[in-house]
Protein backbone atom coordinates (compact mmCIF):
# COMPACT_ATOMS: atom_id res chain seq x y z
CA UNK A 1 0.00 0.00 0.00
CA UNK A 2 1.41 3.38 -1.04
CA UNK A 3 1.25 5.89 1.79
CA UNK A 4 0.53 9.56 0.90
CA UNK A 5 3.73 11.50 0.25
CA UNK A 6 4.08 14.23 2.90
CA UNK A 7 3.95 17.86 1.84
CA UNK A 8 7.11 19.95 1.54
CA UNK A 9 6.14 21.89 4.66
CA UNK A 10 5.50 18.69 6.65
CA UNK A 11 8.90 17.33 5.64
CA UNK A 12 10.61 20.62 6.49
CA UNK A 13 8.91 20.97 9.88
CA UNK A 14 9.84 17.40 10.79
CA UNK A 15 13.52 17.96 9.97
CA UNK A 16 16.28 17.86 12.60
CA UNK A 17 18.39 20.91 11.89
CA UNK A 18 21.97 21.48 12.97
CA UNK A 19 22.99 24.72 14.70
CA UNK A 20 24.12 27.12 12.00
CA UNK A 21 27.56 27.45 13.62
CA UNK A 22 28.06 23.70 13.12
CA UNK A 23 27.08 23.98 9.45
CA UNK A 24 29.53 26.86 9.04
CA UNK A 25 32.31 25.03 10.86
CA UNK A 26 32.08 22.04 8.52
CA UNK A 27 32.39 24.44 5.61
CA UNK A 28 35.46 26.06 7.16
CA UNK A 29 33.72 29.34 7.95
CA UNK A 30 34.88 30.52 11.40
CA UNK A 31 32.22 31.43 13.92
CA UNK A 32 33.54 34.97 14.35
CA UNK A 33 32.54 35.62 10.72
CA UNK A 34 28.90 34.77 11.45
CA UNK A 35 26.09 37.10 12.42
CA UNK A 36 23.42 34.70 13.74
CA UNK A 37 19.74 35.29 13.04
CA UNK A 38 18.31 32.76 15.47
CA UNK A 39 19.58 29.18 15.65
CA UNK A 40 19.52 28.17 12.00
CA UNK A 41 20.31 31.26 9.89
CA UNK A 42 23.35 33.53 9.84
CA UNK A 43 24.85 36.26 7.72
CA UNK A 44 28.48 35.93 6.64
CA UNK A 45 30.81 38.90 6.92
CA UNK A 46 32.16 39.85 3.49
CA UNK A 47 35.78 39.66 4.57
CA UNK A 48 35.25 35.90 4.85
CA UNK A 49 35.64 35.82 1.07
CA UNK A 50 38.77 36.21 -1.00
CA UNK A 51 36.86 37.39 -4.05
CA UNK A 52 36.44 33.97 -5.60
CA UNK A 53 40.15 33.49 -6.25
CA UNK A 54 40.41 30.05 -4.65
CA UNK A 55 42.02 27.52 -6.98
CA UNK A 56 40.70 24.04 -7.64
CA UNK A 57 37.05 24.70 -6.75
CA UNK A 58 34.46 23.73 -9.36
CA UNK A 59 31.63 26.08 -10.32
CA UNK A 60 28.36 24.56 -11.58
CA UNK A 61 25.27 26.38 -12.87
CA UNK A 62 21.86 24.69 -12.98
CA UNK A 63 19.55 25.69 -15.83
CA UNK A 64 16.72 24.00 -17.71
CA UNK A 65 14.84 23.42 -20.92
CA UNK A 66 12.03 25.85 -21.69
CA UNK A 67 9.76 25.30 -18.68
CA UNK A 68 6.07 24.57 -18.52
CA UNK A 69 3.97 26.96 -16.39
CA UNK A 70 4.48 24.47 -13.53
CA UNK A 71 8.28 24.72 -13.54
CA UNK A 72 10.64 21.78 -13.99
CA UNK A 73 12.34 21.71 -10.58
CA UNK A 74 15.64 23.57 -10.98
CA UNK A 75 15.84 24.46 -7.29
CA UNK A 76 14.97 20.92 -6.23
CA UNK A 77 17.60 19.62 -8.66
CA UNK A 78 20.19 22.07 -7.31
CA UNK A 79 19.53 20.92 -3.74
CA UNK A 80 19.46 17.28 -4.82
CA UNK A 81 22.80 17.66 -6.58
CA UNK A 82 24.45 19.31 -3.56
CA UNK A 83 23.15 16.55 -1.30
CA UNK A 84 24.19 13.91 -3.83
CA UNK A 85 27.71 15.38 -3.85
CA UNK A 86 27.78 15.18 -0.06
CA UNK A 87 26.53 11.58 -0.17
CA UNK A 88 29.55 10.81 -2.36
CA UNK A 89 31.82 12.40 0.23
CA UNK A 90 32.41 15.61 -1.72
CA UNK A 91 32.50 19.09 -0.21
CA UNK A 92 29.65 20.97 -1.89
CA UNK A 93 27.82 24.23 -1.23
CA UNK A 94 24.71 25.81 -2.72
CA UNK A 95 24.29 29.44 -3.81
CA UNK A 96 20.64 30.24 -4.54
CA UNK A 97 18.29 33.20 -4.90
CA UNK A 98 15.98 34.20 -2.07
CA UNK A 99 12.26 33.78 -2.87
CA UNK A 100 10.06 36.84 -3.20
CA UNK A 101 7.12 37.05 -0.83
CA UNK A 102 4.88 38.32 -3.62
CA UNK A 103 4.70 34.94 -5.40
CA UNK A 104 4.79 33.11 -2.05
CA UNK A 105 1.49 34.70 -1.05
CA UNK A 106 0.29 34.77 -4.66
CA UNK A 107 0.63 31.52 -6.59
CA UNK A 108 3.67 29.54 -5.46
CA UNK A 109 2.97 29.35 -1.75
CA UNK A 110 6.72 29.13 -1.15
CA UNK A 111 9.77 27.73 -2.89
CA UNK A 112 12.74 26.11 -1.20
CA UNK A 113 13.23 23.02 -3.32
CA UNK A 114 10.90 20.08 -2.91
CA UNK A 115 10.29 16.92 -0.91
CA UNK A 116 13.52 15.65 0.61
CA UNK A 117 15.61 18.17 -1.31
CA UNK A 118 14.87 21.45 0.43
CA UNK A 119 16.65 24.36 2.06
CA UNK A 120 15.50 24.78 5.66
CA UNK A 121 14.03 26.33 7.75
CA UNK A 122 11.53 26.55 4.90
CA UNK A 123 9.33 29.06 6.71
CA UNK A 124 12.15 31.54 7.30
CA UNK A 125 13.41 31.23 3.73
CA UNK A 126 10.00 32.06 2.28
CA UNK A 127 8.96 34.68 4.83
CA UNK A 128 11.52 37.49 4.41
CA UNK A 129 14.48 35.60 5.96
CA UNK A 130 16.89 38.26 7.34
CA UNK A 131 15.13 41.26 5.83
CA UNK A 132 17.25 41.74 2.71
CA UNK A 133 14.19 42.29 0.51
CA UNK A 134 12.93 44.93 2.93
CA UNK A 135 16.32 46.67 2.79
CA UNK A 136 16.17 46.69 -1.03
CA UNK A 137 12.62 48.08 -0.84
CA UNK A 138 13.71 50.82 1.56
CA UNK A 139 16.81 51.79 -0.44
CA UNK A 140 14.85 51.89 -3.70
CA UNK A 141 12.04 53.97 -2.20
CA UNK A 142 14.53 56.28 -0.49
CA UNK A 143 15.79 57.28 -3.92
CA UNK A 144 12.19 57.78 -5.11
CA UNK A 145 11.44 59.97 -2.09
CA UNK A 146 14.58 62.08 -2.59
CA UNK A 147 13.73 62.47 -6.26
CA UNK A 148 10.20 63.71 -5.54
CA UNK A 149 11.54 65.94 -2.78
CA UNK A 150 13.98 67.46 -5.27
CA UNK A 151 11.09 68.24 -7.63
CA UNK A 152 9.09 69.77 -4.77
CA UNK A 153 11.88 72.16 -3.79
CA UNK A 154 12.37 73.71 -7.20
CA UNK A 155 13.98 71.03 -9.41
CA UNK A 156 17.47 72.52 -9.39
CA UNK A 157 18.75 69.79 -11.73
CA UNK A 158 16.08 70.74 -14.30
CA UNK A 159 14.75 67.18 -14.51
CA UNK A 160 12.22 66.53 -17.24
CA UNK A 161 9.37 64.98 -15.26
CA UNK A 162 8.14 63.13 -18.35
CA UNK A 163 11.48 61.28 -18.58
CA UNK A 164 11.46 59.90 -15.02
CA UNK A 165 11.69 56.10 -15.03
CA UNK A 166 12.31 55.49 -11.31
CA UNK A 167 9.14 54.08 -9.75
CA UNK A 168 8.56 52.63 -6.29
CA UNK A 169 8.65 48.97 -5.20
CA UNK A 170 6.91 46.64 -2.77
CA UNK A 171 7.34 42.90 -2.12
CA UNK A 172 3.61 42.26 -2.47
CA UNK A 173 1.55 41.30 -5.53
CA UNK A 174 -0.79 44.29 -5.97
CA UNK A 175 -2.17 45.17 -9.40
CA UNK A 176 -3.83 48.33 -8.03
CA UNK A 177 -0.40 49.93 -7.64
CA UNK A 178 0.83 49.39 -11.20
CA UNK A 179 -0.13 52.92 -12.24
CA UNK A 180 -0.73 55.64 -9.67
CA UNK A 181 -0.61 59.42 -9.24
CA UNK A 182 1.51 60.90 -6.45
CA UNK A 183 1.53 64.40 -5.01
CA UNK A 184 -2.23 64.78 -4.73
CA UNK A 185 -3.57 66.95 -1.94
CA UNK A 186 -2.22 70.27 -0.73
CA UNK A 187 0.65 72.17 -2.32
CA UNK A 188 2.97 70.95 0.45
CA UNK A 189 2.25 67.33 -0.49
CA UNK A 190 4.64 67.36 -3.45
CA UNK A 191 4.56 67.60 -7.23
CA UNK A 192 1.66 65.81 -8.88
CA UNK A 193 2.80 63.27 -11.45
CA UNK A 194 2.01 59.80 -12.72
CA UNK A 195 4.19 56.89 -11.59
CA UNK A 196 3.67 53.38 -10.21
CA UNK A 197 4.99 50.41 -8.25
CA UNK A 198 6.95 47.33 -9.28
CA UNK A 199 7.59 44.24 -7.19
CA UNK A 200 10.83 44.45 -5.19
CA UNK A 201 12.52 41.65 -7.13
CA UNK A 202 12.15 43.81 -10.28
CA UNK A 203 14.08 46.69 -8.67
CA UNK A 204 17.40 47.68 -10.20
CA UNK A 205 18.68 47.87 -6.63
CA UNK A 206 18.03 44.11 -6.31
CA UNK A 207 20.10 43.44 -9.43
CA UNK A 208 22.84 45.69 -8.10
CA UNK A 209 22.86 43.73 -4.84
CA UNK A 210 23.25 40.51 -6.83
CA UNK A 211 26.06 41.79 -9.07
CA UNK A 212 28.08 43.89 -6.61
CA UNK A 213 31.48 42.41 -5.82
CA UNK A 214 32.03 44.39 -2.61
CA UNK A 215 30.47 47.10 -0.45
CA UNK A 216 32.45 49.74 -2.37
CA UNK A 217 31.27 48.32 -5.69
CA UNK A 218 27.70 48.34 -4.35
CA UNK A 219 28.01 52.04 -3.52
CA UNK A 220 29.46 52.90 -6.93
CA UNK A 221 26.71 51.01 -8.74
CA UNK A 222 23.99 52.69 -6.69
CA UNK A 223 25.50 56.08 -7.50
CA UNK A 224 25.31 55.31 -11.25
CA UNK A 225 21.56 54.61 -11.24
CA UNK A 226 19.83 56.82 -13.81
CA UNK A 227 16.38 58.03 -12.72
CA UNK A 228 15.56 60.22 -15.73
CA UNK A 229 16.89 62.96 -17.97
CA UNK A 230 17.29 66.70 -17.75
CA UNK A 231 15.38 68.85 -20.20
CA UNK A 232 18.60 69.05 -22.23
CA UNK A 233 18.73 65.26 -22.46
CA UNK A 234 21.48 64.48 -19.95
CA UNK A 235 21.11 61.55 -17.50
CA UNK A 236 20.28 62.29 -13.86
CA UNK A 237 21.83 59.86 -11.40
CA UNK A 238 21.40 58.90 -7.76
CA UNK A 239 24.74 60.58 -7.16
CA UNK A 240 23.39 63.82 -8.66
CA UNK A 241 20.52 63.62 -6.16
CA UNK A 242 22.95 62.84 -3.31
CA UNK A 243 20.98 59.66 -2.52
CA UNK A 244 23.71 57.04 -3.01
CA UNK A 245 25.18 57.34 0.49
CA UNK A 246 21.88 56.76 2.28
CA UNK A 247 21.05 53.87 -0.03
CA UNK A 248 24.40 52.22 0.66
CA UNK A 249 23.94 52.52 4.41
CA UNK A 250 20.51 50.89 4.20
CA UNK A 251 22.04 47.96 2.27
CA UNK A 252 25.17 47.53 4.42
CA UNK A 253 23.85 44.32 6.03
CA UNK A 254 21.88 43.13 3.01
CA UNK A 255 25.06 42.63 0.96
CA UNK A 256 26.18 39.90 3.35
CA UNK A 257 25.09 36.43 2.13
CA UNK A 258 22.74 34.33 4.28
CA UNK A 259 23.88 30.88 5.39
CA UNK A 260 21.32 28.10 5.75
CA UNK A 261 21.31 24.31 5.30
CA UNK A 262 19.58 21.61 3.32
CA UNK A 263 17.61 18.79 4.93
CA UNK A 264 20.87 16.81 4.92
CA UNK A 265 22.86 19.72 6.41
CA UNK A 266 24.67 20.74 3.21
CA UNK A 267 25.56 24.48 3.48
CA UNK A 268 23.35 26.77 1.38
CA UNK A 269 24.07 30.44 0.67
CA UNK A 270 20.82 32.30 0.00
CA UNK A 271 21.27 35.79 -1.36
CA UNK A 272 19.44 38.32 -3.56
CA UNK A 273 16.50 37.58 -5.83
CA UNK A 274 16.41 39.59 -9.07
CA UNK A 275 13.42 39.17 -11.38
CA UNK A 276 14.02 36.53 -14.06
CA UNK A 277 11.96 38.34 -16.71
CA UNK A 278 13.55 41.78 -16.96
CA UNK A 279 16.73 41.24 -14.92
CA UNK A 280 19.49 38.67 -14.55
CA UNK A 281 17.54 36.08 -12.55
CA UNK A 282 20.66 34.89 -10.71
CA UNK A 283 21.81 34.87 -7.09
CA UNK A 284 24.67 37.04 -5.91
CA UNK A 285 28.28 37.23 -7.00
CA UNK A 286 29.51 37.57 -3.40
CA UNK A 287 27.71 34.36 -2.39
CA UNK A 288 29.52 32.55 -5.21
CA UNK A 289 32.81 34.03 -4.01
CA UNK A 290 32.19 32.79 -0.47
CA UNK A 291 31.22 29.35 -1.74
CA UNK A 292 34.27 28.98 -3.97
CA UNK A 293 36.53 29.86 -1.07
CA UNK A 294 35.05 27.20 1.19
CA UNK A 295 33.80 24.34 -1.01
CA UNK A 296 35.16 22.06 -3.70
CA UNK A 297 31.91 22.30 -5.68
CA UNK A 298 29.65 25.36 -5.73
CA UNK A 299 26.23 24.83 -7.28
CA UNK A 300 24.18 27.84 -8.30
CA UNK A 301 20.96 28.24 -10.24
CA UNK A 302 19.93 30.48 -13.14
CA UNK A 303 16.29 31.45 -13.66
CA UNK A 304 13.99 29.89 -16.28
CA UNK A 305 15.55 28.08 -19.28
CA UNK A 306 19.06 28.29 -20.73
CA UNK A 307 17.88 30.98 -23.18
CA UNK A 308 16.96 33.27 -20.27
CA UNK A 309 18.75 32.88 -16.93
CA UNK A 310 21.77 30.95 -18.21
CA UNK A 311 22.39 33.36 -21.10
CA UNK A 312 22.44 36.24 -18.61
CA UNK A 313 24.51 34.18 -16.16
CA UNK A 314 27.20 33.79 -18.82
CA UNK A 315 27.01 37.13 -20.65
CA UNK A 316 26.32 39.41 -17.65
CA UNK A 317 27.06 37.76 -14.29
CA UNK A 318 30.25 35.95 -15.33
CA UNK A 319 31.55 39.12 -16.96
CA UNK A 320 31.05 40.91 -13.65
CA UNK A 321 32.40 38.19 -11.36
CA UNK A 322 35.29 37.03 -13.54
CA UNK A 323 34.27 33.44 -12.78
CA UNK A 324 34.08 30.63 -15.33
CA UNK A 325 31.64 27.75 -14.78
CA UNK A 326 33.01 24.23 -15.15
CA UNK A 327 29.69 22.59 -16.05
CA UNK A 328 26.02 23.38 -16.59
CA UNK A 329 23.23 21.08 -15.43
CA UNK A 330 20.29 21.14 -17.85
CA UNK A 331 17.12 20.06 -16.03
CA UNK A 332 14.52 18.28 -18.14
CA UNK A 333 11.27 16.52 -17.30
CA UNK A 334 9.14 14.10 -19.22
CA UNK A 335 6.19 16.47 -18.97
CA UNK A 336 8.22 19.38 -20.40
CA UNK A 337 9.21 17.45 -23.52
CA UNK A 338 5.67 16.14 -23.93
CA UNK A 339 4.50 19.73 -23.72
CA UNK A 340 7.01 20.75 -26.40
CA UNK A 341 5.59 18.10 -28.71
CA UNK A 342 2.75 20.59 -29.23
CA UNK A 343 0.19 17.88 -28.47
CA UNK A 344 -0.80 19.07 -24.99
CA UNK A 345 -1.64 22.29 -23.18
CA UNK A 346 -0.74 22.79 -19.53
CA UNK A 347 -2.78 25.27 -17.49
CA UNK A 348 -1.59 26.42 -14.04
CA UNK A 349 -3.90 25.27 -11.26
CA UNK A 350 -5.45 22.52 -13.36
CA UNK A 351 -4.53 18.81 -13.54
CA UNK A 352 -2.22 17.69 -16.34
CA UNK A 353 -4.06 16.51 -19.45
CA UNK A 354 -4.83 12.82 -19.04
CA UNK A 355 -2.93 11.93 -22.20
CA UNK A 356 0.31 13.34 -20.78
CA UNK A 357 0.23 10.75 -17.98
CA UNK A 358 0.03 7.80 -20.38
CA UNK A 359 3.25 6.03 -21.34
CA UNK A 360 4.43 7.61 -24.58
CA UNK A 361 8.16 7.84 -25.43
CA UNK A 362 6.96 8.99 -28.85
CA UNK A 363 5.62 12.21 -27.29
CA UNK A 364 8.97 12.71 -25.56
CA UNK A 365 10.83 12.30 -28.84
CA UNK A 366 8.39 14.69 -30.50
CA UNK A 367 9.48 17.41 -28.06
CA UNK A 368 13.19 16.61 -28.29
CA UNK A 369 14.02 19.67 -30.40
CA UNK A 370 13.71 21.88 -27.33
CA UNK A 371 16.22 19.82 -25.35
CA UNK A 372 18.62 19.70 -28.28
CA UNK A 373 18.45 23.48 -28.69
CA UNK A 374 19.19 24.09 -25.01
CA UNK A 375 22.17 21.73 -25.21
CA UNK A 376 23.42 23.83 -28.14
CA UNK A 377 22.90 27.04 -26.14
CA UNK A 378 25.01 25.79 -23.23
CA UNK A 379 27.71 24.52 -25.56
CA UNK A 380 27.81 27.86 -27.40
CA UNK A 381 29.31 29.33 -24.21
CA UNK A 382 32.08 26.72 -24.13
CA UNK A 383 30.58 24.90 -21.12
CA UNK A 384 29.91 21.17 -20.78
CA UNK A 385 26.20 20.36 -20.29
CA UNK A 386 24.85 17.54 -18.14
CA UNK A 387 21.23 16.53 -18.74
CA UNK A 388 19.44 15.94 -15.42
CA UNK A 389 16.15 14.08 -15.73
CA UNK A 390 14.01 15.21 -12.80
CA UNK A 391 11.89 12.11 -12.23
CA UNK A 392 8.20 12.33 -11.33
CA UNK A 393 6.03 9.46 -10.04
CA UNK A 394 3.94 9.64 -13.22
CA UNK A 395 6.97 9.02 -15.48
CA UNK A 396 7.65 5.73 -17.24
CA UNK A 397 11.06 4.13 -17.67
CA UNK A 398 10.65 4.06 -21.46
CA UNK A 399 10.24 7.85 -21.38
CA UNK A 400 13.42 8.28 -19.37
CA UNK A 401 15.15 6.00 -21.85
CA UNK A 402 13.95 8.24 -24.69
CA UNK A 403 15.65 11.23 -23.02
CA UNK A 404 18.82 9.18 -22.46
CA UNK A 405 18.84 8.38 -26.17
CA UNK A 406 18.52 12.07 -27.08
CA UNK A 407 21.40 12.96 -24.75
CA UNK A 408 23.55 10.11 -26.13
CA UNK A 409 22.94 11.35 -29.68
CA UNK A 410 24.11 14.80 -28.56
CA UNK A 411 27.15 13.33 -26.81
CA UNK A 412 26.42 14.71 -23.34
CA UNK A 413 26.30 13.23 -19.84
CA UNK A 414 22.83 12.30 -18.59
CA UNK A 415 21.43 11.02 -15.30
CA UNK A 416 18.04 10.49 -13.71
CA UNK A 417 17.65 11.95 -10.24
CA UNK A 418 15.01 11.24 -7.61
CA UNK A 419 16.15 13.75 -5.05
CA UNK A 420 12.64 14.96 -4.26
CA UNK A 421 11.57 11.50 -3.06
CA UNK A 422 14.95 10.16 -1.88
CA UNK A 423 17.16 13.14 -1.02
CA UNK A 424 20.88 12.94 -1.73
CA UNK A 425 20.78 9.17 -2.16
CA UNK A 426 18.55 9.70 -5.19
CA UNK A 427 21.01 12.08 -6.87
CA UNK A 428 24.37 10.30 -6.59
CA UNK A 429 24.33 9.31 -10.28
CA UNK A 430 23.78 12.96 -11.18
CA UNK A 431 26.59 14.00 -8.85
CA UNK A 432 28.94 11.53 -10.54
CA UNK A 433 27.98 12.81 -14.00
CA UNK A 434 28.60 16.43 -12.95
CA UNK A 435 32.01 15.55 -11.49
CA UNK A 436 33.00 13.94 -14.79
CA UNK A 437 31.77 16.96 -16.77
CA UNK A 438 33.73 19.33 -14.52
CA UNK A 439 36.92 17.49 -15.41
CA UNK A 440 36.51 18.31 -19.10
CA UNK A 441 38.50 21.44 -19.99
CA UNK A 442 36.50 24.31 -21.42
CA UNK A 443 36.76 27.99 -22.15
CA UNK A 444 33.96 30.46 -21.49
CA UNK A 445 32.85 32.16 -24.70
CA UNK A 446 30.53 35.17 -24.75
CA UNK A 447 27.80 35.71 -27.33
CA UNK A 448 28.97 39.22 -28.14
CA UNK A 449 31.82 41.61 -27.47
CA UNK A 450 31.36 44.67 -25.28
CA UNK A 451 32.56 46.85 -28.16
CA UNK A 452 29.72 45.60 -30.37
CA UNK A 453 26.95 48.19 -30.84
CA UNK A 454 23.92 47.62 -28.61
CA UNK A 455 21.79 46.71 -31.63
CA UNK A 456 24.32 44.06 -32.66
CA UNK A 457 24.36 42.60 -29.15
CA UNK A 458 20.58 42.22 -29.19
CA UNK A 459 20.70 40.66 -32.67
CA UNK A 460 23.38 38.17 -31.66
CA UNK A 461 21.42 36.96 -28.63
CA UNK A 462 18.24 36.71 -30.72
CA UNK A 463 19.82 34.79 -33.60
CA UNK A 464 22.61 32.78 -31.95
CA UNK A 465 20.87 31.91 -28.67
CA UNK A 466 17.12 31.98 -29.37
CA UNK A 467 17.27 30.90 -33.03
CA UNK A 468 15.45 33.95 -34.46
CA UNK A 469 15.90 35.05 -38.05
CA UNK A 470 16.51 38.62 -36.91
CA UNK A 471 15.25 41.55 -34.84
CA UNK A 472 12.52 44.08 -35.60
CA UNK A 473 13.05 47.32 -33.66
CA UNK A 474 10.15 49.69 -33.14
CA UNK A 475 10.95 53.33 -34.01
CA UNK A 476 10.96 54.14 -30.28
CA UNK A 477 13.39 51.29 -29.51
CA UNK A 478 15.73 52.38 -32.30
CA UNK A 479 15.75 55.95 -30.94
CA UNK A 480 16.40 54.72 -27.40
CA UNK A 481 19.34 52.57 -28.52
CA UNK A 482 20.82 55.49 -30.42
CA UNK A 483 20.43 57.73 -27.34
CA UNK A 484 22.13 55.23 -25.02
CA UNK A 485 25.03 54.89 -27.44
CA UNK A 486 25.35 58.68 -27.62
CA UNK A 487 25.25 59.03 -23.82
CA UNK A 488 28.16 56.59 -23.41
CA UNK A 489 26.33 53.39 -22.44
CA UNK A 490 27.15 51.50 -25.63
CA UNK A 491 29.66 49.11 -24.01
CA UNK A 492 27.13 47.69 -21.56
CA UNK A 493 25.85 44.11 -21.91
CA UNK A 494 22.21 43.54 -22.86
CA UNK A 495 19.30 41.69 -21.27
CA UNK A 496 16.27 40.73 -23.33
CA UNK A 497 12.93 40.62 -21.54
CA UNK A 498 10.73 38.09 -23.30
CA UNK A 499 8.46 35.20 -22.38
CA UNK A 500 10.11 32.31 -20.54
CA UNK A 501 7.57 29.82 -21.94
CA UNK A 502 9.12 29.65 -25.41
CA UNK A 503 12.50 30.05 -27.04
CA UNK A 504 10.74 32.66 -29.16
CA UNK A 505 8.90 35.80 -28.10
CA UNK A 506 5.54 33.99 -28.51
CA UNK A 507 4.62 31.78 -25.51
CA UNK A 508 2.47 29.64 -27.80
CA UNK A 509 5.42 28.47 -29.93
CA UNK A 510 6.81 25.26 -28.46
CA UNK A 511 9.83 23.11 -29.28
CA UNK A 512 12.58 25.01 -31.10
CA UNK A 513 10.73 27.49 -33.34
CA UNK A 514 12.27 28.69 -36.61
CA UNK A 515 11.24 31.29 -39.13
CA UNK A 516 10.42 34.02 -36.63
CA UNK A 517 11.81 37.46 -35.76
CA UNK A 518 12.22 39.07 -32.34
CA UNK A 519 10.11 42.24 -31.94
CA UNK A 520 11.66 44.86 -29.63
CA UNK A 521 9.13 47.52 -28.63
CA UNK A 522 11.15 49.42 -26.02
CA UNK A 523 14.68 49.58 -24.59
CA UNK A 524 15.48 50.73 -21.07
CA UNK A 525 18.68 51.51 -19.20
CA UNK A 526 19.87 49.94 -15.95
CA UNK A 527 23.08 51.93 -15.61
CA UNK A 528 23.77 50.99 -12.00
CA UNK A 529 23.26 47.27 -12.62
CA UNK A 530 25.33 47.70 -15.76
CA UNK A 531 23.18 46.66 -18.70
CA UNK A 532 20.57 47.79 -21.20
CA UNK A 533 17.38 45.75 -21.42
CA UNK A 534 15.07 45.29 -24.38
CA UNK A 535 11.35 44.68 -23.85
CA UNK A 536 9.67 42.22 -26.22
CA UNK A 537 5.95 42.17 -25.60
CA UNK A 538 4.19 43.04 -22.35
CA UNK A 539 6.16 42.17 -19.22
CA UNK A 540 4.38 42.65 -15.90
CA UNK A 541 6.73 44.02 -13.24
CA UNK A 542 3.99 44.13 -10.59
CA UNK A 543 2.04 40.86 -10.46
CA UNK A 544 -1.57 40.69 -9.36
CA UNK A 545 -3.24 38.18 -7.07
CA UNK A 546 -5.46 35.39 -8.38
CA UNK A 547 -9.07 35.01 -7.32
CA UNK A 548 -7.97 32.69 -4.52
CA UNK A 549 -4.28 33.43 -3.80
CA UNK A 550 -2.07 31.29 -1.58
CA UNK A 551 -2.35 34.02 1.06
CA UNK A 552 -5.85 32.77 1.85
CA UNK A 553 -4.41 29.42 2.97
CA UNK A 554 -1.33 30.60 4.89
CA UNK A 555 -1.48 31.06 8.65
CA UNK A 556 -1.01 29.21 11.96
CA UNK A 557 -2.59 25.93 13.01
CA UNK A 558 -3.89 25.21 16.51
CA UNK A 559 -0.38 24.27 17.70
CA UNK A 560 1.14 27.53 16.49
CA UNK A 561 2.88 26.00 13.46
CA UNK A 562 2.82 27.80 10.13
CA UNK A 563 0.58 26.14 7.57
CA UNK A 564 -0.26 26.80 3.92
CA UNK A 565 3.27 26.96 2.53
CA UNK A 566 3.97 24.19 0.03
Amino acid sequence: MNLPFPSDLEIAQDAKLEPIAAVAARAGIPEERLEPYGKHVAKIELDATSGGTATGSKYVVVTAVTPTPLGEGKTATSVSLAQGMAARGRNAMLALRQPSMGPTFGIKGGTAGGGYSQVVPMEKLNLHLTGDFHAVTAAHNMLAAILDNHLHFGNELDIDERSITWRRVLDVNDRSLRDIVVGLGERTDGVTRQTGFDITSASEVMVILSLATSLNDLHERLARIVVGLTRSGEPVTARDLKADGAMSVILADAIKPNLMQTLEHTPALIHAGPFGNIATGNSSVVADYVGLEHADYVITEAGFGADMGAERFFNVKCRTSGLRPDAAVLVVTVRALKSHSGRYRIVPGQPLPEGMLSESPEDVQAGAANLRKHIDIVRSFGVSPVVAINAFPTDHESEHEAIRTIAAEEGVEVAVHRGVSQGGAGATDLADAVVRACDEPGRLTFTYGLNDPLTTKIEKVATEVYGADGVDLSPAAAQQLERYERLGFGRLPVVIAKTHLSLSSDPGLKGAPTGWRLPVREVRLAAGAGYVYALCGTIRTMPGLSRHPAAERIGFDESGNIQGLF
